[in-house]
C-alpha cells in the first residue's frame, strides 16, 4: 500500500489536477468493484428444498448499452458513441465524472448537455476492463436535442426456480446457472435485485429444436420475498426476507457432494401449474463426481408421464428446480438439449451452496455432531 501511494503521488506530479483527479476516481472506482476473497463458509449439512417458481428482477451496475441508435442529423444519420468505440454489452459507470446508477441519473446528465457541445466523458466497463471514452455528442433535429446514439437499459426481468433455502443464515440458491441479457447475450453485472412470488399460468411444451417455455405472472411492485446479491455461472444467490413463499413446504433434508451423486432414478420439485410445488419421475444419466466447481456436472432425463404431457420436459423457467435422490439434496435443472427436450443438464448442489457461501460439512464434522 507504501509503495502504492509512493508512485501515485509521482504520477500525479507530472499530471494537471484534472488528470489527478481523474485517476484518484478511476483507482477508487476500480477498488470498489474487485471482489474481497471468500470468507471462511458456514457448515450446513441440511437445506430446505425449493421447486417454488419466483419472478427474477436484477438493477445492472450502472446502464447497459444493448444497442445503437443512430441520430438524424442534417448529414444523414450517426452514431458517435459507435464510432467512438463503444460495444453492445458495455457498462456505462459514470458521466461526466457523475455514477449513472440507473437510466434516470443517465437521462439527468445528459439533459446538462442540451447548451453545450463538449464532449462527453464517459467511464465504461467491459468484461474485467475499466477505462475513460471521450464521445462527441450529436444534435438530433428531429428531437432537438443532444445524443450519443446509444440504447440503455438498467434492469431486465424474468422467471425461474428456488432451488434451498438455509434457514440459519436465510440464504437461498435459485436457476442453477448465469442470467444472461436476451439482447447482448452477455452476463448481467448486477447491482442489486430482488425475488418476488410467481404464479404459473401456462406452459408452452418443447418439441426438437425449440425449448419450452413457462408463462408466468408477476409484479415486481410486489413485496420483496429477497435480495439478489450474486449472479453467477451456478445461478442467483442472496437472502430470503419473507418466508411465506416456502408454506407447507419447509422440512429440511440433507445434501450431497457430488461424489455421492449416482446414476438412477430420482425426482425433481417443480411448478407447473399456478403456485403449487409438486414431485416428478426423473432419471440421472451421468454424474461427474469432479472435485472442482463445474456447471454441468449432471446429465438428466425426464420419466414422469404426467411432466412429459404437459411441458414435453425440460422447459426455460424449469431451471434451479431442485433435484432429490435417496432423500437429499443433489442438484438443479438448468439446460435443455435442444435436440431432445425431455434431457438436459443439472448442477450439483455443492457448487451452488459453495456460491452462497455455505460448505457441505465433512464426514468427520458430522460423525463428531453425533
Amino acid at each position: 500500500m507504501l509503495k502504492l501511494s509512493i508512485q501515485l503521488n509521482q504520477e500525479m506530479r507530472s499530471v494537471n489536477m484534472k488528470k489527478s483527479r481523474q485517476i484518484i476516481q478511476l483507482i477508487l472506482l476500480v477498488s470498489f468493484l474487485i471482489p474481497f476473497s471468500h470468507v471462511s463458509a458456514e457448515t450446513v449439512s441440511e437445506v430446505i428444498p425449493g421447486g417454488q417458481s419466483v419472478g427474477v428482477k436484477l438493477h445492472t451496475t450502472g446502464v447497459i448499452v444493448v444497442g445503437f441508435s443512430p441520430v438524424q442529423t442534417d448529414d444523414g444519420k450517426v452514431s458517435t458513441a459507435e464510432q467512438a468505440g463503444v460495444k453492445t454489452g458495455d457498462i456505462i459507470l459514470q458521466l461526466n465524472g457523475e455514477k449513472i446508477e440507473n437510466m434516470n441519473a443517465f437521462i439527468q446528465e445528459m439533459k446538462k448537455l442540451e447548451e453545450s457541445k463538449k464532449p462527453v466523458e464517459l467511464l465504461l466497463k467491459r468484461k474485467e476492463h475499466i477505462f475513460p471514452l471521450s464521445i462527441n455528442p450529436i444534435y438530433d433535429v428531429k428531437d432537438e436535442a443532444y445524443r450519443l446514439g446509444l440504447f440503455i437499459r438498467d434492469a431486465t426481468a424474468g422467471i425461474g426456480t428456488l432451488t434451498f433455502y438455509h434457514p440459519d443464515t436465510k440464504k437461498y440458491g435459485a436457476l442453477g446457472h448465469i442470467i444472461m441479457d436476451h439482447q447482448t447475450k452477455k452476463p448481467i453485472d448486477i447491482y442489486n435485485g430482488k425475488i418476488v412470488t410467481s404464479d404459473i399460468t401456462s406452459i408452452n411444451k418443447g418439441k426438437n429444436g425449440t425449448p419450452g417455455e413457462k408463462k408466468a405472472r408477476f409484479s415486481m411492485d410486489d413485496d420483496s420475498l429477497g435480495t439478489i446479491s450474486i449472479n453467477s455461472d451456478y445461478g442467483i444467490f442472496g437472502k430470503l426476507n419473507n418466508e411465506s413463499i416456502l408454506k407447507n413446504h419447509n422440512d429440511p433434508i440433507p445434501v450431497a457432494k457430488s461424489n455421492e451423486v449416482k446414476e438412477g432414478k430420482a425426482k425433481i420439485l417443480t411448478v407447473v401449474e399456478d403456485d403449487e410445488v409438486k414431485s416428478f419421475d426423473i432419471e440421472i444419466i451421468s454424474s461427474v463426481p469432479s472435485k472442482n466447481p463445474e456447471t454441468k456436472g449432471m446429465v438428466i432425463k425426464i420419466t414422469d408421464p404426467e411432466l412429459l404431457k404437459k411441458t414435453g420436459g425440460i422447459v426455460q423457467g424449469m431451471s434451479g428446480s431442485p433435484i432429490i435422490q435417496d432423500g437429499k439434496l443433489v442438484g438443479a435443472v438448468t439446460h435443455v438439449f435442444l435436440n431432445d427436450p425431455t434431457s438436459g443438464y443439472g448442477v450439483h448442489v455443492e457448487w451452488m451452496l459453495n456460491e452462497a457461501g455455505l460448505q457441505i460439512e465433512s464426514d468427520e464434522e458430522l460423525n463428531k455432531a453425533s
